[in-house]
């Protein structure tokens, strides 16, 4: 089984053209088997199939790393002197996808928070686990964290205006939010608040699923949000 899940992994990675390094395709298999042993006693997640979670779960998060790739290098984020980039993964529940963005981007800075204290355990866990020094878990509401982060995502968390108005206090200067959505919220964007604007909404593609995915790409358009 762990042989098939691993194959299935490869191509796609393969499929999504990310280039891991063996040790982060381990890290990556047994971040599954965390979730997997952990949600018979804490239930993080409804998705208990291994092969399903792995194209619900870990593959639907790998999509969404080329694309935070591109932008961090576009704004010089991953060359950047002193503690490099910070990103915060809103609701992050078992850790998807604040933990595959940790594995796939090791300069990367990723705390995940959440509500529930037993969900930001986890990410504790999973980090000393896999050896993941740049990996935080963070017990709070989104709304008490005011330091700056350079990008803040979500997925499935809430609807782009209360996502964007909880975690306003905790984005950086020129920072952006990374929404990670189904279909394209079309009635999203119509009620977002008036210092809030989209500047891209990207079309995801993920390896053997067959679902809509996109990420939708915010900034701050005014000197408060």
């Amino acid at each position: 089984m762990m042989v098939e899940r691993e194959a299935a992994l490869r191509a796609g990675l393969k499929s999504l053209a990310l280039d891991l390094s063996n040790l982060q395709i381990g890290q990556l298999l047994d971040y599954q088997d965390l979730i997997g042993k952990w949600t018979k006693v804490y239930n993080l997640t409804a998705v208990r199939d291994p092969a399903e979670m792995l194209t619900h779960h870990l593959l639907d998060s790998l999509a969404a790393v080329p694309p935070l790739q591109k932008h961090l290098l576009s704004g010089g984020l991953l060359s950047r002197e002193g503690d490099g980039a910070k990103l915060l993964d809103v609701g992050s529940g078992a850790g998807l996808p604040g933990v595959v963005f940790a594995i796939c981007c090791p300069i990367l800075s990723v705390t995940c928070v959440d509500t529930v204290g037993k969900k930001a355990a986890f990410i504790k866990q999973a980090a000393l686990s896999l050896g993941l020094t740049n990996l935080m878990g963070l017990h709070s509401r989104v709304e008490n964290i005011a330091v700056p982060f350079d990008v803040i995502c979500s997925r499935a968390f809430a609807s782009l205006a209360d996502f964007t108005a909880w975690s306003a206090k905790a984005l950086a200067q020129g920072g952006v939010w990374m929404a990670l959505k189904g279909k394209h919220p079309a009635d999203e964007l119509s009620v977002l608040p008036a210092g809030v604007s989209v500047f891209h909404v990207e079309q995801l593609v993920v390896p053997g699923l067959d679902a809509d995915r996109c990420i939708v790409w915010l900034r701050s358009s005014s000197a408060a949000v």
